[in-house]
């Protein structure tokens, strides 16, 4: 068994140079020079292609046949590129813990849970019985905030934060001397990254592993370690403690970073308590085949790559002309179109990722308001049956109690008295009071999103009013993030804080809604701004 603590430090790298087999210019690493000791915390940053990943490929010596490695490296006291293969996989099990991007590249989807801590825990801890290694993995799961009664589960049945969890467990198991983790929270929305991040530092901290953190995120980066070292070019042009670098970088790399980092963050102005995001989307695409001969496959591309963050209290506008996929968008996150790819995180978790009773217990958290109330509503159904029916689909209330919540919607929606509408068929109704029908619909399973498809389109500009001031009221009584599409600018710059331009399924342009109106960057923009008809001023 290899000696985790016996040597100091543990990693030492001296003027290291990577070069790949198939990269005849430039080395990808060129004379790197890095050192950790036990329970130090280092962030190692840098633009993309600097090198970042290639270091955890030598350390752990899993560079593709042909490269070239030079320099001194000593990890846990030992060179592994001297190593036997039996001893390097022993010195890579033990003595490394690894926690990648994507959690799924070590998880098999064959396996429980369970399964993948004990066959991790046996291979390397030969001398335990069965009954030591189940309540090992057991005590692992419920130090990740992993409920041991998830130990039967499969990774496809864990959220994209759960199994991270799973994974930093995996890393930790053995109590590695070093845990290098590759960009651990790319994939996880702002508030289970930090969960995921005090998880990983509190485990080493106990065990006294020294932690590399590669990253892109500098505020992460000084949050979660004490020192910084930027990566350029396969050089570490610049290492000093994180508040040290943040403050006054030297390099000129490192000012560039944190310039753009400061420039990022001061984009806005941040809310006086931060919230983390209610829905967060990545790279999400809806393409659908076109008729086309076998051998050429062609697709319409109506949302192409659209990424979006929707915090508490905020209402986002999505504008754009016909056929932009603004409409396509709503549709794919209610799960009325098929997606062909992104991440769609509600409240931290994916809905990409959930099926059956799961995806039907999360969805119930995003609701939407149509443009047609009419096409929305059943005309046989009565308004009170309407408002009461999702909450009767959902299993969330008996007959007489949906009944009664639907008459206390009803009046929150200002259809009062409730019981002079509730009997009343859709088509008795104004459109004005039709809209508010299908809002009371959709709020009655109290969502945390509501996704309103030019739901003020058909409406007189009084009528207009009267809906967005009730859209408004609710949002600031019941903390709604809103997600406002239109082609209406004038509605878009009173009613949203923010705005995003979609063309061609792509957002071109984002930004608060008013500096955008008045100084328009993209060319669909300024097109919009141009078309938009105005009052004229007052003499």
């Amino acid at each position: 068994m290899v000696d985790m603590r016996a040597a100091e430090p543990v990693l030492e790298i001296n003027d290291l140079s990577v070069r790949y087999p198939a990269s005849p210019g430039a080395p990808t690493l060129d004379g790197l020079n890095l050192r950790l000791g036990s329970g130090d915390t280092l962030a190692l940053v840098g633009p993309s292609g600097c090198g970042k990943s290639t270091v955890a490929r030598a350390v752990l010596q899993l560079l593709p046949p042909g490269s070239h490695c030079s320099g001194s490296l000593r990890l846990a006291g030992q060179d592994p590129r001297g190593l036997k293969r039996s001893a390097l996989r022993q010195l890579r099990g033990e003595a490394v813990g690894l926690v990648f991007q994507d959690p799924m590249t070590r998880l098999n989807p064959l396996l429980r849970i369970g399964e993948h801590l004990d066959d991790t825990l046996s291979a390397h801890r030969p001398d335990w019985d069965r009954a030591r290694v189940r309540q090992r993995a057991q005590q692992l799961l419920e130090r990740v905030g992993i409920s041991p009664d998830r130990y039967g589960s499969y990774p496809h049945e864990f959220s994209g934060g759960m199994r991270q969890r799973l994974a930093i467990a995996l890393a930790m198991a053995l109590e590695p001397a070093l845990v290098i983790a590759d960009e651990p929270t790319t994939s996880l929305d702002v508030a289970v990254a930090g969960q995921v991040m005090a998880e990983l530092t509190g485990l080493c901290r106990e065990s006294g592993s020294a932690l590399l953190l590669i990253s892109h995120d500098l505020a992460m980066a000084g949050r979660w370690c004490q020192r910084i070292a930027v990566l350029d070019h396969g050089r570490v042009v610049e290492e000093a403690p994180a508040t040290t670098l943040l403050q006054a970088p030297q390099a000129p790399l490192s000012r560039r970073l944190v310039a753009a980092a400061r420039a990022r963050e001061g984009s806005h102005t941040p809310p006086a308590i931060v919230a983390p995001p209610l829905l967060e989307l990545e790279e999400l695409r809806c393409w659908h085949p076109l008729p086309s001969p076998p051998w050429r496959q062609r697709w319409l591309k109506a949302v192409d790559g659209v990424s979006l963050r929707l915090s508490p209290g905020e209402t986002l506008g999505v504008v754009g002309a016909s056929g932009c996929g603004k409409s396509t968008l709503c549709r794919a996150l209610m799960g009325l179109t098929p997606v062909r790819g992104g991440r769609v995180s509600l409240e931290g978790r994916d809905l990409l990722r959930m099926g059956g009773a799961e995806l039907a217990r999360a969805r119930r958290r995003l609701q939407m308001v149509f443009q047609d109330p009419l096409a929305c509503l059943n005309p046989t159904m009565t308004v009170g049956e309407a408002v009461a029916d999702p909450l009767l689909i959902h299993g969330l209330a008996s007959r007489s109690g949906a009944r009664a919540r639907a008459r206390e919607w009803l009046a929150t929606v200002g259809l009062e008295p409730p019981e002079l509408f509730e009997n009343r068929l859709p088509r008795q109704l104004s459109g004005g009071q039709q809209q508010r029908v299908a809002i009371a619909r959709a709020l009655v399973l109290e969502p945390k999103v509501l996704l309103c498809d030019e739901s003020v389109s058909m409406l007189d500009a009084e009528v207009q009013a009267e809906v967005l001031a009730l859209l408004r009221e609710l949002q600031g009584r019941l903390g709604l993030g809103l997600i406002f599409v239109t082609h209406d600018l004038a509605v878009a710059s009173g009613f949203c804080q923010r705005l995003i331009v979609l063309d061609g399924g792509r957002i071109v342009e984002e930004g608060p809604a008013g500096p955008m109106l008045e100084q328009p960057r993209a060319a669909i923009t300024r097109q919009l701004v141009e078309a938009c008809p105005r009052l004229p001023a007052v003499a």
